[in-house]
């Protein structure tokens, strides 16, 4: 399986996927941090993190997936959702919250 093929398994069999530096208990980067903090704030407890640091391809691979060219990103339902920026101004907005709403 290559590469595109496994980000593309891996974000549309699990609802929530955070491709992210780091890991959900250790961020290695205030991006990937915020990020965590805001998917917590809206009740998610299942989430399916990818630390882009342990694997160059996929770390690459995921900017050329969502033509998306920084880290962290969000997928829910196989959909890219965006990075750290745009989380924080869907949940600002509520529209993350409403996004959310039937996944966690």
């Amino acid at each position: 399986m290559n590469t595109q093929e496994l980000i593309r398994q891996t974000v549309t069999e699990n609802p929530i996927v955070l491709f992210m530096k780091g890991t959900a208990q250790f961020p290695q980067c205030g991006f990937s941090g915020r990020a965590i903090q805001i998917l917590k704030a809206n009740g998610v407890s299942t989430l399916v993190t990818v630390n882009v640091l342990e694997d160059a391809a996929i770390r690459e691979g995921i900017k050329e997936y969502a033509n998306w060219p920084t880290i962290p990103q969000l997928y829910v339902k196989g959909e890219f959702i965006g990075g750290a920026d745009i989380m924080a101004e869907m949940d600002e907005s509520g529209e993350l919250k409403e996004l959310l709403k039937d996944v966690v």
